[in-house]
């Protein structure tokens, strides 16, 4: 077929497709990269908890813990320990750049299994780590993996699945990465006992997603969009036979080919992307989404649980099963959010959770301002209440800003500037990440109960973006994903003033044509 062909938009009833098989198993295989992601976010807060890895790595931080009179809100501060967190972070942002360019000229399956090469190089070098240089090594290839996983994996789901279910599809990915966290924290639990060397059995373990991901990624196909835009036409129009189930892909083969040949058009997509005023809608709302996922305050439960709840006075093996609780439950919300966002809208599931997590934000600061001072334990029953109300956060935030975050950007953009888009979107996460796992426990130390008030009042700002500035993408197909931008009330100016300049160009065009024709008439 022909690389120009044009099309007008089809809705995606005029698509015809099955959620065939080979979806279901590309889909699981490539949330992979989240079960890695995730896994590394449960096992650091763990191991930060053990006292065998802390000595060796941290032992101011051994000492201060133990000390009966140290303020309860500061036994962890210590900026190397936020290091060993953080520098993971640090290093994503730089790969995600690399793997925004990686995707587009190799394609999501290539940098898919880059992903898993550095996070199994990260797994052993930190298993293995006899200082702390090597354990900070580990930590920046683990980044590494966690910069191309998240970079590609989300692009890679939204473009083989259909579009009425592309939003359960790739939940997949956050489910996964909750299910990482439930494991890690589940293995900390018992590596806790096993001295000295249980933190090495924890970190190490990283390696068991990395190489199914790695052998996993020998058998999925690449994404049809990716492989006719590097020019192997024949192969992605087989490729989207087989995903779909069904021979008659005409249409939705001649809107990828439309796609990519408006995606020709741009030679430099960053500049695009910044430039143009059509794309900043999507950067906008993509890249603001990332803040607003960190600044919920999840990370303060997701890093460090353990932490925290030694803080609240409960003894290490009970903080690590309260770690577990949170993680269950953070796994059983992220699978309603599979089966309702397809169904109920992106938006209603991020206005709902703000409210159900503001509650427990607001609830949980209160509780520790009066009940958890400098020196003293909280009581037991009032820390059960500060368990139950993470909970109830957790759930909030797993069946929406979790899996919402990742779904959105990585579906809004259009093929021009989806690779680019998606950076901005994975580099701004990385970043917000970056900046929590290494000022939270400094920002405990000196805020101590008010910085759920703090986190709280980010929630605020977040329900009113989602109220008035995020348009709904349900059942949207990927490629015509622009449309719901012209109809929103604020974006739709974008768009109507870059209609008025391309008509202003035409007609200037036009006069110029008639011009000449004149001269060559006399």
């Amino acid at each position: 077929m022909p690389g120009n062909i044009m099309v007008k938009s089809c809705s995606d009833n005029d698509f015809p497709s099955k959620l065939t098989g080979q979806v279901l198993v590309c889909s699981i295989i490539a949330a992979f990269g989240g079960l890695m992601f995730g896994y590394d976010i449960g096992i650091s807060g763990g191991v930060t908890s053990m006292d065998d890895f802390l000595k060796k790595f941290f032992p101011i931080v051994y000492v201060k813990k133990h000390k009966a009179t140290e303020n309860n809100y500061c036994k962890y501060d210590n900026e190397y320990l936020q290091l060993f967190t953080s520098s993971l972070y640090l290093a994503a942002i730089l790969s995600s750049f690399a793997a925004s360019f990686l995707c587009k000229i190799w394609g999501r399956k290539p940098t898919i299994q880059v992903a898993s090469i550095f996070f199994l190089a990260g797994a052993i070098l930190n298993a293995v780590a006899q200082n702390l240089g090597m354990l900070i090594a580990g930590r920046l290839c683990l980044g590494a993996g966690v910069g191309f996983g998240n970079q590609a994996v989300p692009l890679f789901i939204s473009e083989i699945a259909p579009a009425k279910y592309r939003g359960g599809l790739n939940i997949c990915f956050q489910l996964l990465i909750t299910i990482g966290i439930l494991i890690a924290n589940i293995i900390n639990y018992f590596t806790s006992k096993l001295h000295p060397y249980g933190w090495r059995i924890s970190l190490g373990g990283a390696a068991g997603p990395a190489i199914i991901l790695l052998l996993g990624s020998i058998l999925i196909s690449e994404t049809p969009t990716s492989l006719i835009e590097r020019g192997k036409n024949e192969k992605g129009l087989e490729v989207l036979k087989k995903i779909r189930g069904v021979d008659n892909v005409d249409k939705e083969y001649s809107e990828i080919l439309n796609a990519i040949e408006l995606a020709k058009q741009v030679k430099s997509p960053f500049r695009n992307l910044i430039m143009k005023r059509s794309s900043w809608p999507q950067l906008f709302c993509g890249t603001i989404l990332q803040v607003f996922q960190q600044f919920t305050g999840i990370n303060v439960v997701m890093f460090y649980a353990p932490v925290l709840f030694q803080t609240m006075g409960l003894g290490g093996d009970a903080s690590l099963l309260s770690a577990v609780v949170t993680d269950s439950i953070n796994v059983a919300a992220t699978l309603i959010a599979i089966f309702t966002v397809d169904r109920i809208g992106r938006r209603f599931l991020l206005i709902e959770a703000v409210m159900q997590m503001l509650v427990a934000q607001s609830v949980m600061g209160a509780t520790l301002a009066k009940h958890l001072k400098s020196t003293d334990i909280m009581p037991k029953h009032y820390a059960v209440v500060v368990l139950i109300l993470i909970c109830v956060f957790v759930s909030g935030f797993a069946w929406s800003w979790g899996p919402l975050g990742w779904l959105i950007p990585s579906e809004i953009f259009p093929l021009e500037t989806r690779s680019a888009g998606f950076f901005f979107a994975v580099s701004m996460n990385m970043l917000c990440t970056f900046l929590i796992a290494q000022t939270f426990l400094s920002m405990l130390c000196r805020m101590r109960s008010g910085i759920f008030f703090f986190f709280a009042a980010w929630i605020v700002v977040m329900g009113l973006f989602a109220i008035f500035l995020l348009p709904e993408t349900k059942g949207i197909p990927i490629d015509e994903m622009k449309k719901v931008w012209k109809k929103h009330w604020l974006w739709k100016r974008c768009y109507e003033d870059c209609g008025e300049k391309k008509l202003q160009e035409k007609k200037e065009d036009f006069k110029i044509q008639e011009n000449l024709d004149d001269k060559s008439l006399a």
